[in-house]
């Protein structure tokens, strides 16, 4: 079980909490004492997606800054896809921006009624490239675009209806299930759920390089306009638009 632990931020992540997650994925999959890995959160949220505080002081005409902060959500969410083993997210609470992403990743997802799914990225002025990839397969282009453009969070009944959430179950009980989830795959025959688990990463693969490559053109040009610098400081200082 991985736990991001920073409940004070809701899981919002920096750049250091997502080499060390980074680390534990590669560690998990290479340890053959591990049948399957669970993903949650500390306190009231999954993820709420990026610590925005870290992506402000980004400058931008340093464009290898940007691009090596994009390389790092990549290479995040290979290390989740690359796993053969299978991987159940246990989203006890909001799960935002790449956060959201990060719980798509997951083969299972085990949530409430009061979990909170969504891309908001646009209301602080960040365009959501990758986001678009890792909603594409699960809603399809209008649902996605939905919500690119709108930037509204889904509650739990809703996430299940949409097919981003697997499974619902009580508040309480959403770690616990996700756990009994992932031992009842960790017993399944292991080679044919890697093999498996590889012609869906085979399917993915074109189409997440082309999303970073395209999220590093895109940010430039976002960051160049200033918007994203001047809606993140609102954010941060609690200002209304």
């Amino acid at each position: 079980m991985i736990t991001l632990n920073r409940p004070e931020k809701l899981n919002a992540w920096t750049a250091n909490m997502r080499e060390r997650l980074i680390d534990l994925l590669r560690e998990a999959g290479d340890d053959p004492e591990v049948g399957a890995v669970v993903l949650t959160g500390a306190g009231r949220a999954f993820c709420a997606g990026q610590d925005l505080k870290e992506t402000a002081t980004i400058d931008p005409d340093d464009h290898a800054a940007s691009d090596a902060w994009i390389d790092g959500f990549d290479r995040l969410y290979r290390a989740v896809l690359d796993l053969d083993k299978p991987v159940v997210a246990a989203v006890n609470g909001v799960a935002a921006g790449s956060g959201f992403q990060y719980a798509l990743l997951a083969d299972l997802r085990i949530g409430h009624a009061g979990v909170r799914m969504g891309q908001p990225e646009v209301l602080s002025g960040i365009p959501s490239i990758t986001g678009i990839w890792a909603m594409w397969n699960i809603l399809g282009r209008a649902r996605t675009t939905e919500f690119t453009l709108t930037g509204r969070l889904v509650y739990g009944a809703e996430a299940e209806r949409l097919g981003l959430l697997t499974r619902l179950v009580g508040e309480r009980e959403v770690l616990t299930a996700a756990i009994a989830q992932a031992k009842e795959l960790a017993g399944l025959p292991s080679g044919a759920v890697a093999l498996t688990k590889g012609r869906l990463r085979e399917l993915e693969r074109e189409a997440l390089a082309d999303s970073v490559e395209a999220a590093k053109k895109v940010h430039a040009t976002a960051y160049a306009s200033g918007e994203p610098q001047r809606e993140m400081a609102r954010f941060l200082q609690g200002r209304a638009r």
